[in-house]
C-alpha cells in the first residue's frame, strides 16, 4: 500500500485543544498536513497554531449546528476538506445509584449527537467532491456494558454503530470512514478515574497508533492490542459469564 502523502490533506480535527486530537495535530502537522483545530477552549488552540506555523484555528461548540457549518464551509472554501477526525469528547463517571439526566443528555449531546453535527455539515461537501476520509474517536467501553459507563458508554456504542453504516455507504462512494477504539490514555478526561487504569498509554502512543492504523486503510483501529483484544473476546462470552467475570474483575 502507497503511503499517505500528507503533504496533499487538509485535516480538520474536531476536539482538538487537548489528548488524543492535539497529539494527533502535532504529529500530523509534522508530517506535512494542512491541520484545521477546533475546540472549545480558544486559548489552548491559539497556542497550538503559534507554535505550528500554518495551522489554522476555529473556535467551535458542536452543539452549535449553524456554526458548525459555517466553520466546515469555511475551511472547505479556504483548505479544502480531505481528512475530518471527530474527537470531542465527554466523560463522567456514572452508575445507577447517581443516575442523572442532565449528565446523560450532556454525555450524547457531545459524544453523539456532537458528531452528527459535524457529518451534517461536511457530509454534502464530501459527496460532491467522491473523495475523503470521515473518522471518530470511538471507545472500547462501547464495546460491551462496563461499571461507571452508564452515561459515557452508550453513547460511544452509538458512535461506532455510526461508523460501521457510514462505511457500508461511503466506501462505494469513495469516501473511505474510520472508527478507533483506544484503550486507557493518560488525558484530562481520564483523569477523574479513581481505579487503577490498566495498560495506560500516553497520547503520542495513541496517535501513533492511530496513523499506523491510517496507514494499513483499516476500518477499526484499537489499541493498546494487549488490552483491546482481550476485550474484544469478551464480546464473545454468553452473558451470564461476561457479566460474572465483570463483576469479579472489577469488584462492582
Amino acid at each position: 500500500m502507497a503511503r499517505i502523502d500528507w503533504s496533499a490533506r487538509s485535516v480538520w480535527l474536531v476536539g482538538a485543544s487537548s489528548g488524543i486530537g492535539l497529539a494527533l495535530a502535532h504529529d500530523l502537522h509534522a508530517l506535512g498536513a494542512r491541520v484545521v483545530v477546533s475546540a472549545r477552549q480558544e486559548a489552548l488552540l491559539q497556542e497550538f497554531v503559534s507554535t505550528h506555523p500554518g495551522a489554522v484555528a476555529h473556535v467551535l461548540d458542536v452543539n452549535d449546528v449553524e456554526h458548525t457549518h459555517r466553520v466546515a464551509q469555511k475551511i472547505h472554501a479556504q483548505q479544502g476538506l480531505d481528512w475530518v477526525v471527530f474527537c470531542a469528547g465527554y466523560y463522567k463517571p456514572m452508575r445507577a445509584s447517581n443516575f442523572s439526566l442532565p449528565e446523560m443528555r450532556k454525555h450524547n449531546d457531545v459524544n453523539y449527537l456532537g458528531a452528527l453535527h459535524v457529518l451534517d455539515a461536511v457530509l454534502p461537501a464530501l459527496q460532491q467532491q467522491g473523495r475523503g476520509h470521515v473518522s471518530f474517536v470511538s471507545s472500547v467501553a462501547g464495546f460491551r456494558g462496563l461499571p461507571m459507563s452508564l452515561a459515557y458508554g452508550p453513547t460511544k456504542a452509538a458512535l461506532t454503530h455510526l461508523a460501521e453504516v457510514l462505511y457500508l455507504d461511503l466506501q462505494p462512494q469513495g469516501i473511505d470512514v474510520s472508527v478507533i477504539h483506544p484503550g486507557f490514555v493518560k488525558t484530562p478526561m481520564t483523569s477523574s478515574n479513581e481505579f487503577k487504569m490498566p495498560a495506560l498509554i500516553t497520547p503520542q502512543e495513541a496517535s501513533q497508533e492511530i496513523l499506523r492504523g491510517w496507514q494499513r486503510g483499516a476500518f477499526e483501529i484499537h489499541f493498546p492490542k494487549r488490552f483491546t483484544r482481550w476485550l474484544k473476546l469478551l464480546q464473545f462470552l454468553p452473558d451470564r459469564w461476561y457479566f460474572a467475570l465483570i463483576h469479579k474483575a472489577t469488584r462492582l
